[in-house]
């Protein structure tokens, strides 16, 4: 059979109504809440240290920048979603698109993305607990335990302990059902929201316009790559799509979802950026990992630096909580399919979620967190997301010349302008990546192929007909 054979929306729709199926439990302000969860996490918390050094106060030009790219996959995402209600988010839109071949190629792909976000987001909540542990109670975890090797530069670190612990949290979380987890999740979206405003607040007031000078110290080369790398904080939004068979009405509520949480993450983005590079010389971000808690102690505002760093343990947890949900809906897809083996399709009777594939990738995640940096972990992220995207793009496209009467409950405007533009930007950031980034993508996929050829094509669903 061929290699790039489809199956039809009906097809898709039909099989997740039959079988074990998710409880029909999330309205448009959970999957916003879902989004938010998501995307402001790690990124804002951690990684725009980082990204200051490479591009200096224009680091709002970086957000900017990659925030497109984000917007322009987030409509092709959004036609997508409202339309194939389906587990599985691009991989499932490429199986109806672009045939079996590419959706095992993107599913695969997707699989590094989400495994390795939680991994790089479990270790930027292993910094600020530690800190607030340390903090609170003076105590300080036996330094072998306290990152993975070779992390800290000259200093003996053999596993990061809070970071396996945290991801096997969330995988138990997980496995007792999405409502339960989207609660919490919820909670703690609107703790960490209101820390992020009270940041703006508290340092708007302490801004220096001076420290803006050089606005652009590394030039237009410093903004592309730190757009690169601070890609790594949108992350999240595409796994609002991955609930689409547990929402209530997704042909409304994933597009607004999906879009909502996108704008309102941006936003806040860009105010943050801002006023952290008003208040701190961007040279001094050097070797911090909390930089929004630094910036509000060189304001002289301690009292409040500590509510950050409980903010940002809660404001990464819910990240967590959102990728391991994804990781594992696109494992239940492709399982479901005969990609995958059954086990990762199994459905708990009593919690209805995918329990089997919750504690499997729970597990070799934690493990991952426990023993891999957060750099490599965070490119290899970005690379497999951007790859994502650009297939989503593409398919978009696709689909529209293949099925132009489709009944679409959101379209993207301008087509083929904006899926074209989203391909392009993705493109570009993914130039910017190191190229032992690329040679690692490649050599994920490769063992892609080789699972596909000698297990998943000849035990697809479709082989069956």
């Amino acid at each position: 059979m061929s290699l790039f054979r489809t199956k039809s929306i009906d097809d898709l729709i039909r099989t997740s109504q039959s079988g074990q199926t998710l409880k029909k439990s999330l309205g448009t302000f959970d999957l916003t809440m879902l989004g938010i969860g998501a995307i402001i996490g790690t990124g804002i918390f951690v990684l725009t240290g980082k990204g200051a050094l490479t591009a200096g106060p224009a680091l709002v030009l970086s957000f900017i920048l990659a925030g497109l790219a984000c917007a322009f996959a987030a409509l092709c995402y959004a036609e997508f979603a409202s339309m194939i209600p389906v587990s599985g988010s691009v991989y499932t839109y490429s199986y109806a698109t672009l045939g079996e071949f590419i959706a095992w190629i993107i599913g695969w792909d997707l699989m590094l993305e989400y495994a390795l976000a939680i991994c790089a987001v479990a270790v930027g909540w292993s910094g600020y607990f530690q800190s607030l542990l340390k903090g609170i109670t003076g105590y300080e975890l036996p330094t072998a335990l306290t990152a993975a090797p070779g992390a800290v530069p000259g200093v003996s670190t053999a596993f990061n302990l809070p970071a396996f612990l945290i991801v096997l949290l969330v995988a138990f979380l997980l496995s007792r059902g999405v409502k339960e987890s989207t609660r919490v999740n919820n909670i703690m979206v609107v703790v960490k929201v209101i820390v992020v405003l009270l940041f703006i607040i508290v340092g708007f007031r302490f801004v220096k316009p001076g420290n803006w000078h050089p606005f652009m110290p590394f030039g237009f080369s410093g903004v592309f790559q730190a757009a690169a790398l601070v890609f790594f904080a949108y992350i999240g939004f595409d796994a609002v799509s991955s609930a689409a068979e547990e929402a209530k009405n997704p042909a409304r509520d994933l597009p607004r979802g999906i879009i909502f949480s996108l704008l309102i993450c941006t936003a806040l983005y860009i105010i943050v950026t801002l006023i952290m590079t008003g208040i701190v010389p961007y040279p001094q971000f050097e070797g911090i990992a909390h930089p929004i808690s630094l910036a509000l102690q060189v304001a002289g505002q301690d009292w409040f630096a500590g509510f950050v760093d409980l903010g940002a343990i809660l404001g990464i947890t819910t990240v967590l909580i959102v990728m391991t949900y994804g990781q594992t809906r696109i494992s239940f897809a492709m399982s479901r399919d005969g990609l995958l083996p059954k086990m990762f399709s199994k459905v708990h009777p009593k919690y209805q979620t995918p329990y089997g594939s919750t504690w499997l990738v729970g597990i070799i995640c934690a493990l991952i967190a426990g023993l891999v940096p957060l750099d490599t972990l965070a490119e290899l992220t970005n690379i497999g997301t951007l790859a994502a995207f650009t297939l989503v793009s593409i398919a978009v496209m696709v689909l529209r010349k293949k099925q132009p009467n489709l009944k679409r409950s959101f379209r993207v405007p301008f087509v083929p302008v904006l899926p074209i533009l989203a391909v392009l930007f993705c493109l570009f950031l993914m130039v910017q990546l190191k190229w032992q980034t690329w040679l690692a993508f490649v050599i994920w996929l490769v063992v892609g192929l080789v699972v596909y050829f000698g297990y998943s094509r000849k035990r697809s669903n479709l082989n069956k007909r």
